[in-house]
Formats: C-alpha cells, structure tokens, sequence
C-alpha cells in the first residue's frame, strides 16, 4: 500500500477500482503500477471481482479496459492471456492472490480468490482455461501465492466452515489444517492452505508453488486489510502480471 498518492484513509497506494477515492488519484497509481512494467495504464486489464470463479481469456481487445476503456464484462474473478505486453490486475484486500505461469505455452494467469472462491476451486477453473485456450499442461505450471490473511488471524463462522467440509471433505480439513478450533463454534480458516491444495490437486507439482509467509490482517502498514479496517474505509493491494514482449 506504500508509494502511491492516494490521501488519507485510502494511503497511498489504493489499486481499487470501486469507492469514493477521486478517479485522478486512482488513475494517477494506475500510472505508478504500469510503470514498473515499463508500460502505460492503457495497458492494463483489470478484472470485474464479485467472489465469481469466473475466468476470463484476455485477448489484445482488452487492452485498457478498466484504466483508460470501460469494461465489457462483469462477474470476472480471474484473467489468462498469452498476448505480450498486457498486464492482468487483480485487486486484493485480504483474498489470496494467486499467479501462474505456463512457460512452455507461454501464457499468465492472475486470480483473484477469496472464501467464495476457494470453496469454488477458481485457480482450478483457471487452469482448465489456460488448458482449453492454450493447451497448458498443470505439470508445467509455476504457481505463486501472494500476500492474504492468515491462518491464525482469518476466524469464519461455523456456516462457512462447514461449506469448506462439504467441499473438501472433513477428513482432509482436518489433516491438512485447512481448518483449526476458533473461539466458541468458531475456526480459523486457512487460505492458503486450501489454494495450494486446490493447485496441487489440479496437477500443479508441489516444488512448483511458491507461498509467501506475510499475513495481510499482520501488516497492515504494508497492505490493505479489511478485516483490519474493521469497517472503516480502505483501499486495495493489486497482483499484476505480465509476459514480457
């Protein structure tokens, strides 16, 4: 959330697209995010994020939607090219981002994952699209799973907790703790866990994932948290990706 112009309660890098922030100072980090690419907000896609497991396949048509065009499309929870040169954004404020490469086909996804997602098996979704569109093969992938809420500090209702038995099977909530006790009928919830399980599951090799151990809810210096906000207003981090031309 460092090194953007975004005022107070947003600072400074909100990479939101929705809320009250002036369009100018959203527009103007745009800019910021581009240009570590080297690149412009016109060529950015960001996706339409509604907790879907949707999957878009972004073409050279999309180039900009989101920055400098409006999008044409709702519901999109994550995005796929293999066009050089776009940059995929995802927004984030606790939800697992999730990156994955097909260096043989050369083609890039970036997921957008929250609870809902999960339960859903997005990054699977994703990985049968890039299949369909590019003919990824799972063993090839690289998989990185960014910054998200923590196990330890991501505590769900006892509604919730049962989706993700039902889904994954109690069994294995337990063994692989996916779920751990909470207070009361309470458990915490552990994203990332459950998404690397997910990638495996799907064929992803294991030495192949790479996880990082930051906690959003922990850092909220670093990233923008909603469970940290406690309802108070607040921006969104952002995962880009892009094939290098």
């Amino acid at each position: 959330r460092k090194g953007g112009v975004s005022k107070p309660p947003y600072e400074s890098f909100n990479l939101g697209r929705s809320g009250p922030e002036p369009w100018a100072d959203k527009f103007e980090n745009y800019t910021i995010a581009a240009g570590i690419f080297r690149a412009g907000p016109e060529d950015l896609v960001l996706g339409y994020q509604t907790h879907t497991a949707n999957i878009r396949v972004v073409t050279e048509g999309d180039r900009g939607k989101g920055t400098v065009r409006d999008r044409d499309y709702t519901d999109v929870d994550g995005l796929v090219t293999n066009v050089a040169g776009l940059i995929l954004l995802t927004q984030h404020a606790d939800c697992t981002p999730v990156f994955l490469v097909d260096p043989v086909h050369k083609a890039v996804a970036a997921v957008h994952s929250g609870w809902r997602g999960t339960i859903r098996r997005i990054v699977r979704n994703a990985l049968e699209t890039m299949h369909a569109a590019f003919g990824t093969d799972p063993g090839d992938i690289l998989a990185a799973i960014g910054p998200v809420i923590g196990g330890d500090c991501y505590e769900i209702g006892p509604e919730v907790a049962d989706a993700f038995r039902e889904a994954f099977g109690g069994q294995t909530c337990e063994e692989r703790q996916f779920l751990r006790p909470g207070a009361g009928d309470r458990s915490f919830l552990d994203l990332t866990r459950v998404n690397t399980f997910i990638l495996t599951e799907a064929g992803v090799p294991e030495e192949k994932i790479t996880v990082t151990d930051l906690c959003t809810h922990c850092h909220p210096d670093l990233f923008y948290s909603h469970r940290a906000a406690k309802g108070k207003p607040h921006g969104n981090c952002a995962a880009l990706i892009e094939i290098c031309g």
